[in-house]
């Protein structure tokens, strides 16, 4: 299992689809890296030797993309921001409810989590 700035890209996927395991590369970035890295774009990703990581990581270095922890963390900074001046998108992310726009009396679940049953309590006779 190649590891390319501290990610494990997957065997036996094509150099473009397992560069895809990095988070902040997508599919034209990755595109872009292997060709050019000088990559066969059907090469795998185990048949890769310390030449070929070393090419993608300059690549990756050279264009200045943030990628991984660098991008997480500007993520985060962002969405702390947004909460400390207390914008609307900014209390949306604190309470777990949708930011943009989405209806909350049905749906919503994926930010709501599970349904939490409210409902009578019956008494012991």
């Amino acid at each position: 299992m190649p590891r390319i700035l501290g990610v494990d890209i997957p065997d036996n996927k094509k150099v473009t689809y397992a560069l895809r395991y990095i988070q902040g590369i997508g599919m034209s970035r990755a595109e872009i890296i292997v060709a050019k890295a000088g990559l066969d774009p059907n090469m795998r990703s185990n048949e890769l030797n310390e030449e070929h990581i070393n090419k993608i990581t300059s690549v990756i270095n050279s264009e200045g993309w943030k990628i991984e922890g660098d991008l997480r963390r500007e993520v985060m900074a962002n969405l702390k921001r947004l909460q400390a001046i207390k914008s609307y998108r900014g209390v949306r992310h604190y309470r777990g409810l949708p930011v943009r726009g989405q209806r909350t009396s049905t749906n919503a679940r994926t930010r709501k989590g599970a349904r939490k049953t409210v409902g009578v309590v019956s008494k012991k006779a």
